[in-house]
Protein backbone atom coordinates (compact mmCIF):
# COMPACT_ATOMS: atom_id res chain seq x y z
CA UNK A 1 0.00 0.00 0.00
CA UNK A 2 1.43 3.30 -0.91
CA UNK A 3 2.30 6.73 1.66
CA UNK A 4 -1.01 8.92 1.24
CA UNK A 5 0.90 11.61 3.08
CA UNK A 6 4.18 12.09 0.29
CA UNK A 7 4.83 15.52 -0.56
CA UNK A 8 6.45 17.04 -3.66
CA UNK A 9 6.08 19.92 -4.89
CA UNK A 10 7.50 23.66 -6.19
CA UNK A 11 7.33 25.97 -3.35
CA UNK A 12 8.16 30.13 -2.64
CA UNK A 13 10.89 30.44 0.62
CA UNK A 14 9.20 33.85 2.30
CA UNK A 15 11.71 33.28 5.18
CA UNK A 16 15.71 33.00 6.37
CA UNK A 17 15.84 29.78 7.99
CA UNK A 18 16.40 29.22 11.32
CA UNK A 19 18.78 26.65 12.63
CA UNK A 20 18.84 25.05 16.16
CA UNK A 21 19.74 21.68 17.62
CA UNK A 22 16.62 19.00 18.61
CA UNK A 23 18.94 16.55 20.53
CA UNK A 24 22.00 19.08 21.31
CA UNK A 25 23.46 17.14 18.31
CA UNK A 26 21.45 16.27 15.28
CA UNK A 27 20.54 20.31 13.60
CA UNK A 28 17.22 21.04 12.65
CA UNK A 29 15.96 23.90 9.95
CA UNK A 30 12.74 25.64 9.86
CA UNK A 31 11.33 28.00 7.63
CA UNK A 32 8.11 29.16 6.13
CA UNK A 33 7.28 28.41 2.47
CA UNK A 34 4.20 29.41 0.31
CA UNK A 35 2.67 26.65 -1.69
CA UNK A 36 1.59 28.76 -5.19
CA UNK A 37 -1.48 27.63 -6.69
CA UNK A 38 -4.17 29.05 -8.99
CA UNK A 39 -6.77 29.95 -6.35
CA UNK A 40 -5.50 30.21 -2.74
CA UNK A 41 -2.28 29.97 -1.78
CA UNK A 42 -1.29 27.95 1.34
CA UNK A 43 1.20 28.37 4.00
CA UNK A 44 3.36 25.47 5.57
CA UNK A 45 5.98 25.35 7.80
CA UNK A 46 9.44 23.02 6.38
CA UNK A 47 11.74 21.13 8.69
CA UNK A 48 14.85 19.82 7.03
CA UNK A 49 17.28 17.55 9.80
CA UNK A 50 20.84 17.56 9.40
CA UNK A 51 23.57 18.85 6.55
CA UNK A 52 20.72 19.45 4.18
CA UNK A 53 19.33 22.18 6.17
CA UNK A 54 22.71 23.91 6.64
CA UNK A 55 22.60 23.33 2.58
CA UNK A 56 19.41 25.32 2.35
CA UNK A 57 20.22 27.91 4.80
CA UNK A 58 23.89 28.51 2.73
CA UNK A 59 22.77 28.43 -0.63
CA UNK A 60 18.91 29.45 -1.08
CA UNK A 61 17.47 33.17 -0.02
CA UNK A 62 14.23 34.45 0.09
CA UNK A 63 11.57 34.60 -2.91
CA UNK A 64 13.63 31.41 -4.31
CA UNK A 65 11.43 28.62 -5.69
CA UNK A 66 12.42 25.32 -4.81
CA UNK A 67 11.24 21.58 -5.54
CA UNK A 68 10.89 19.52 -2.41
CA UNK A 69 9.99 16.27 -1.86
CA UNK A 70 9.29 14.94 1.61
CA UNK A 71 6.26 13.94 4.14
CA UNK A 72 3.59 16.03 5.35
CA UNK A 73 1.85 16.40 8.70
CA UNK A 74 -0.84 18.48 9.79
CA UNK A 75 0.60 19.69 13.45
CA UNK A 76 -1.30 22.26 15.91
CA UNK A 77 -0.12 25.92 16.20
CA UNK A 78 1.32 27.12 18.95
CA UNK A 79 0.69 30.92 20.07
CA UNK A 80 3.84 33.12 21.66
CA UNK A 81 3.41 31.86 24.90
CA UNK A 82 3.72 27.98 23.43
CA UNK A 83 0.26 26.59 24.26
CA UNK A 84 -1.50 25.56 21.44
CA UNK A 85 -4.48 26.51 19.89
CA UNK A 86 -7.06 25.43 17.60
CA UNK A 87 -5.17 26.58 14.22
CA UNK A 88 -3.96 23.63 11.82
CA UNK A 89 -0.46 24.14 10.27
CA UNK A 90 0.89 22.18 7.42
CA UNK A 91 4.38 20.78 8.21
CA UNK A 92 6.76 19.06 5.43
CA UNK A 93 9.73 17.06 6.72
CA UNK A 94 12.08 17.65 3.54
CA UNK A 95 14.04 15.13 2.54
CA UNK A 96 15.11 16.11 -0.91
CA UNK A 97 15.67 19.83 -2.82
CA UNK A 98 16.30 20.71 -6.33
CA UNK A 99 16.66 24.18 -7.25
CA UNK A 100 13.92 25.60 -9.91
CA UNK A 101 13.75 29.37 -9.89
CA UNK A 102 16.38 31.51 -8.44
CA UNK A 103 16.93 35.06 -7.93
CA UNK A 104 18.99 37.24 -10.20
CA UNK A 105 21.34 38.34 -7.60
CA UNK A 106 23.55 36.02 -7.36
CA UNK A 107 27.23 36.42 -8.22
CA UNK A 108 29.98 33.92 -8.71
CA UNK A 109 32.54 34.55 -5.81
CA UNK A 110 34.84 31.94 -6.63
CA UNK A 111 36.69 33.34 -9.82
Amino acid sequence: MANTNYFSGIVKILENPKEYYGNKQTPLTQFRVELPQKRKSTIASLLVWGNLGRDIKKFYKVNDYILIEGYSSIRLKSTQTGRPNNKKQVCITVIRVYPILLGADRTNTNI
